[in-house]
C-alpha cells in the first residue's frame, strides 16, 4: 500500500486475516497496521532512487519479493500501491497478486483513471478487482461494481463514491479468494463466479 489505509481498515473490519502489511513509502496505512498489531515491512522507494528516472525497479522489486517470501506470504492484495513491479515479483507469485482499480477495466488504466473517466464524459464508472500481472491494470477480472457519474462530479467526488463501493467489494473478493485457496483452488478459479458481482 502507499496510502491512507482505508481499504486495510475495511479488510480488518471484515474479519480477514492479514499476516503482513507492506508499503513503498511511509504512510497512514502502516500506522493503521501497527495499531492493529500487524507485522509491517517498509521497502522505501527513496532507497532505490525515489521517483527519479534512475529508480532501481529491479532492486526494489527483489527486496520486496524477498521480504514477502521470507514471511511465507502466499496471497497479496494490493491497494493504492504506487510502484509498478518488475517481472520477478509476478514470477514469484504467479496469479497470487490481487489489485483493485478505480475504473471498470479494461477502460481507463493507470494512475489517473478517475480523471480520464470524467474527461471521456462517461455516465458510469466503478471499481474492478482483478488478478495483477506484469502488464499495468491487466489480468483476469474477478469482480466489478458500477457507480453512476453525476453531472456535477469532479475527480474527488467521483473517486470518493468509487472508494465507498471498493471498500465493500474488495474485502469480500479477497475473502472468497482466500477460501478458494484453502480448498486447494488457485485464485483465478474464482473469476467466473465473481465477474460482474
Amino acid at each position: 500500500m502507499s496510502g491512507f489505509g482505508t481499504i486495510l481498515e475495511a479488510m480488518l473490519d471484515a474479519g480477514l486475516v492479514v499476516a503482513l502489511v507492506g508499503s513503498d513509502r511511509s504512510c497512514r496505512g502502516l500506522d493503521v497496521a501497527r495499531s492493529a498489531g500487524l507485522d509491517t515491512v517498509l521497502v522505501d522507494r527513496l532507497t532505490y532512487g525515489g521517483f527519479a528516472t534512475s529508480f532501481e525497479r529491479e532492486g526494489f522489486t527483489a527486496s520486496l519479493t524477498a521480504a514477502l517470501v521470507e514471511r511465507k506470504i502466499d496471497l497479496i492484495a494490493m491497494a493504492g500501491f504506487g510502484t509498478i513491479l518488475s517481472a520477478g515479483f509476478h514470477e514469484a507469485y504467479p496469479g497470487h497478486v490481487l489489485n483493485t482499480h478505480p475504473s471498470l477495466l479494461p477502460a481507463f488504466k493507470g494512475w489517473h483513471a478517475v480523471a480520464l473517466a470524467l474527461g471521456a464524459g462517461v455516465h458510469e464508472s466503478g471499481c474492478t478487482v482483478h488478478i495483477a500481472t506484469e502488464t499495468l491494470d491487466d489480468g483476469p477480472i474477478l469482480a466489478q461494481r458500477r457507480v453512476p457519474v453525476f453531472s456535477n462530479d469532479d475527480e474527488h467526488s467521483l473517486h470518493e463514491r468509487i472508494k465507498t463501493v471498493e471498500r465493500e467489494l474488495y474485502p469480500r473478493v479477497v475473502g472468497r479468494v482466500m477460501a478458494a485457496m484453502g480448498e486447494g483452488f488457485e485464485p483465478a478459479t474464482v473469476a467466473g463466479t465473481l465477474e460482474g458481482d
